[in-house]
């Protein structure tokens, strides 16, 4: 049986009709990146990214996307190091202070009361307080286009993992137990989050 919807289509270029767009709400929800970086010259920056994911397994390779030329990535491009930091639930309210509009000088590890960490392979520092985190060098920048070939101000940053970090209590049997961290998820709408908690695990093994 064929199963019909009533549809809301849009063209993007021509706008939603809605209240608010729901581009982010539908691809959600995502990963945050949460990067910290440095400039080279002292300067610490900690920021949340909400374009935020995996590519590639080995080697393991994450990315994310700065609308706009932001501190983090000028700071990339300068070092071409950066670290990813889990956001738990617990750290959700640190996480959304360290996105403030600040100037560069200002250090958001200490805006957000956040421990800035030294990392092993890379300059770039670390949270402490977050339980798993990344090291890692950047592989490409990417500016984006649109379809026909016109720059988007959007830079999709790349980066090869080098070290891993995770604290061993989210080690079961040692096995990473995704729900025991209690990550937070960007959703859509202008602040809306979501958590995973263990009891909304379910399981489904691949066709043989």
């Amino acid at each position: 049986m064929t199963v019909t919807h009533d549809t809301h289509s849009y063209q993007p270029r021509q706008g939603h009709g809605l209240p608010h767009d729901p581009f982010n709400a539908i691809v959600g929800p995502r990963p945050i990146g949460w990067i910290g970086s440095h400039d080279g010259a002292g300067h610490r920056n900690l920021a949340p990214y909400s374009f935020f994911n995996a590519f590639n397994y080995v080697p393991p390779i994450v990315g994310f996307a700065s609308i706009g030329e932001k501190d983090t990535l000028r700071n990339v491009q300068a070092t071409g190091e950066f670290t990813w930091n889990l956001v738990t639930r617990e750290l959700a309210e640190r996480m959304n202070a360290s996105c403030a509009a600040v100037p560069p000088e200002v250090d958001e590890f200490a805006l957000a009361g956040l421990t800035p960490l030294a990392s092993q392979q890379v300059t770039a520092p670390r949270v402490a307080e977050s339980p798993v985190s990344f090291e890692c060098r950047v592989t490409q920048i990417v500016h984006l286009t649109t379809a026909a070939g016109d720059a988007v101000p959007t830079w999709l940053v790349l980066g090869e993992v080098v070290v891993v970090h995770i604290a061993r209590h989210l080690l079961v049997n040692g096995v990473y137990d995704t729900a025991a961290a209690r990550p937070v998820l960007r959703g859509g709408g202008p602040a809306d989050y979501f958590e995973i908690a263990p009891e909304l695990r379910f399981q489904m093994h691949r066709p043989t």
